[in-house]
């Protein structure tokens, strides 16, 4: 690490002091985020974070939603987002509009978003929920209702053959676990014949675990997953070598929790661009001139609260 990276991060932490500040990062940040910042996590774990923490700003290393979420859950805090550019293509593949144009033909369903999606979106659904309790989510929800489940379709199918219940079930896909579907699974399989393969159940390739089993979890030494329950799976494994299946920015964290074990991502072109935006100098403009920040307006974020706190109670 050369001086200036060093001088740089020394700033950051004194602002982040002297502003009472806290530094939220995903888990597929670039490695010096993750490692500068105060919690790391998923976007039910961030989500935690933002609505407990005593600190006055929230710098949030990740993409926009999750600062929309975080302003949403604590109104009284500031909320910045180092790069304005950091959208997400998950949660762009569903507007407001046709939310509401899919709710007109099914007037008495229940509507679960995906936290990957805008503050609009939840402002018009009646649950919020994460991957790591998206299937929990849905089964506290009368089984005669019918749901509306969006905007992920590979999440939905996950939900759906845990639950053995029907879904509607929008055909949105995160562009990047959308493509680790391409990946031949079962050639990774007998590349890798001692690892545990870990999925994102946003991935593609889940669905073909789907198939190859018939229920999610059958599949020998597979196992469907959120970033934060990867974590916890390694911490807690006696298995010495995985297989990732998402975006290859958690491997940092991975390496960290067990770093004897070996690693190997199921796609090296699991790769998030909106993910890797903010850096280090992005990060230290956004504490030092509280630029830039994200304010849901009052009435979206006042209809959007509910269905956050329901996810928020289902962890």
């Amino acid at each position: 690490m050369n001086s200036d990276m060093n001088n740089l991060i020394h700033e950051i932490k004194k602002i982040k002091i002297d502003k009472n500040a806290v530094i939220l990062a995903h888990n597929y940040q670039p490695p010096e985020i993750q490692d500068i910042a105060d919690y790391v996590g998923d976007s039910l774990g961030l989500s935690q974070q933002a609505a407990k923490t005593d600190a006055a700003l929230i710098v949030f290393c990740g993409v926009h939603f999750m600062a929309e979420t975080a302003s949403i859950i604590a109104p009284g805090k500031k909320v910045l987002l180092p790069n304005l550019d950091a959208g997400c293509s998950l949660a762009s593949s569903i507007t407001a509009t046709q939310l509401r144009e899919w709710k007109s033909r099914h007037p008495k369903a229940v509507v679960v978003s995906y936290v990957n999606t805008s503050a609009e979106i939840k402002a018009e659904s009646d649950y919020c929920c994460t991957s790591s309790n998206a299937a929990k989510v849905v089964s506290s929800i009368p089984y005669d209702k019918e749901i509306l489940f969006l905007p992920d379709k590979h999440l939905g199918k996950y939900v759906q053959a845990v639950l053995n219940r029907p879904l509607k079930i929008w055909k949105g896909a995160c562009h990047v676990h959308e493509k680790i579907g391409d990946v031949d699974f079962g050639l990774a399989q007998t590349q890798h014949p001692k690892a545990e393969f870990l999925i994102h159940p946003e991935c593609g390739c889940s669905s073909s675990c789907m198939l190859k089993a018939e229920v999610y979890f059958d599949c020998k030494g597979v196992h469907m997953l959120s970033t934060d329950g990867m974590i916890n799976y390694v911490e807690k494994s006696e298995a010495k070598e995985f297989v990732i299946a998402t975006e290859v920015g958690i491997l940092h964290r991975l390496k960290k929790v067990k770093p004897q074990a070996l690693f190997y991502p199921l796609s090296e072109n699991a790769i998030c661009e909106y993910m890797k935006m903010i850096d280090l100098e992005q990060l230290y403009n956004a504490l030092k001139f509280e630029r830039y920040e994200v304010k849901v307006p009052d009435d979206v974020a006042e209809k959007a609260r509910l269905p956050i706190q329901r996810m928020l109670e289902l962890t």
